[in-house]
């Protein structure tokens, strides 16, 4: 049966929806491997196993390579992507030298900044970040972002309270500083209904 040569017309719409990957199931695929471990030791070929579990020849090779070297065992889920550079004991003395502050470190004020810390981190244990990178190893140690408050050294605040308290509402535009107005003609309490 021959099939339509006409251009299939896709909406401009559809070409902003972004497609978000799955995320992989783990155990899902070490379940594969455990399988292929079994058709080896009963004597399947790799392009039996390939066949079987569908995937390619060369993922069955190292599927074989491994399983000869090591067993099942070998073919077990280890921890995916790429291994952290620093282990526990360099992450616990980088929490200590944060906890002991910038100036215990060596920096003239009491502020941390991404770069400083990645300094800090390169000191004790020799391994270089991107100050960039920096922020996603202090999420992983369960720090966040801290601002400090902007306020000037002259700030009296028994007078902003007093002025809140006092002036403000007679200075806000209501009809009279105790209540809230209503710009609705229909309203009673409008200043714009006719009286």
């Amino acid at each position: 049966m021959p099939t339509s040569s006409k251009p299939v017309r896709v909406p401009a719409s559809s070409a902003k929806i972004r497609t978000v990957r799955p995320r992989r199931d783990f155990t899902a695929l070490e379940a594969r491997r455990l399988r292929a471990a079994e058709m080896f030791t009963k004597g399947a070929t790799q392009a039996d196993v390939a066949r079987e579990l569908g995937v390619s020849r060369p993922t069955a090779l190292e599927w074989y390579r491994k399983w000869s070297g090591g067993g099942k065992k070998a073919l077990r889920a280890g921890r995916p992507g790429r291994p952290p550079l620093l282990d526990a004991s360099d992450m616990a003395r980088v929490v200590k030298a944060l906890r002991a502050g910038p100036v215990a470190n060596g920096f003239p004020t009491e502020r941390w900044t991404l770069p400083r810390v990645a300094e800090v981190i390169e000191v004790l244990t020799g391994v270089s970040y991107h100050p960039g990178h920096v922020w996603y190893i202090l999420r992983a140690m369960g720090w966040s972002r801290q601002r400090p408050a902007r306020r000037a050294i002259e700030r009296d605040d028994a007078a902003i309270d007093a002025w809140v308290k006092q002036r403000w509402p007679a200075v806000k535009k209501t009809p009279d500083g105790a209540r809230p107005g209503s710009a609705s003609r229909t309203r009673a309490g409008s200043v714009s209904s006719p009286r």
